[in-house]
């Protein structure tokens, strides 16, 4: 939690010392303007939370998504973001703020041995509810923070 909390916060101050002019501009990871990138960890926010959900229901649930597995992770990528593309920075934003109170909300539920205790819960596979939110939260934070602090850096 604490991680999560540290990297998204410092994903914020990131975002926000690019210029608002260039938050849209392609380049920060390829094609991706840091909006895209932005969008990409809400839906990731949001397809872990629905393996939560339906783990907790004991429902069995695609992962990471419905048609895709984890070797088509690019492919899924590349979906996600031709679906949020058109977005406005704003929804996008609100969105991510959103999905990530989720999350936090959802795992402050869980004992810490709950919550790295691996093959405790049927969804996980052999791994931990831990692993997988350390993989949508902190670690994917800092992902996109590495992605962008370069476009800050004065070219002259």
């Amino acid at each position: 939690m604490a991680a999560a909390e540290r990297e998204f916060d410092r994903l914020w101050d990131t975002v926000e010392a690019v210029s608002p002019s260039d938050r849209e501009t392609p380049g920060a990871c390829d094609s991706w303007s840091v909006k895209d990138i932005l969008a990409h960890l809400d839906a990731w926010h949001r397809m872990w939370l629905r393996w939560e959900q339906a783990g907790a229901r004991g429902e069995p649930t695609p992962m990471p998504a419905e048609g895709f597995t984890w070797a088509q992770t690019p492919a899924l990528n590349a979906r996600i973001h031709a679906v949020t593309a058109g977005d406005p920075w704003d929804a996008v934003c609100d969105r991510l703020r959103d999905s990530y109170a989720r999350i936090v909300t959802v795992l402050s539920g869980y004992s810490d041995d709950n919550l790295f205790a691996k093959k405790r819960y049927r969804w996980t596979g052999s791994t931990s509810v831990g692993s997988y939110a350390v993989s949508a939260t902190s670690s994917h934070y800092a992902w996109a923070s590495g992605l962008i602090r370069p476009s800050l850096r004065d070219p002259g």
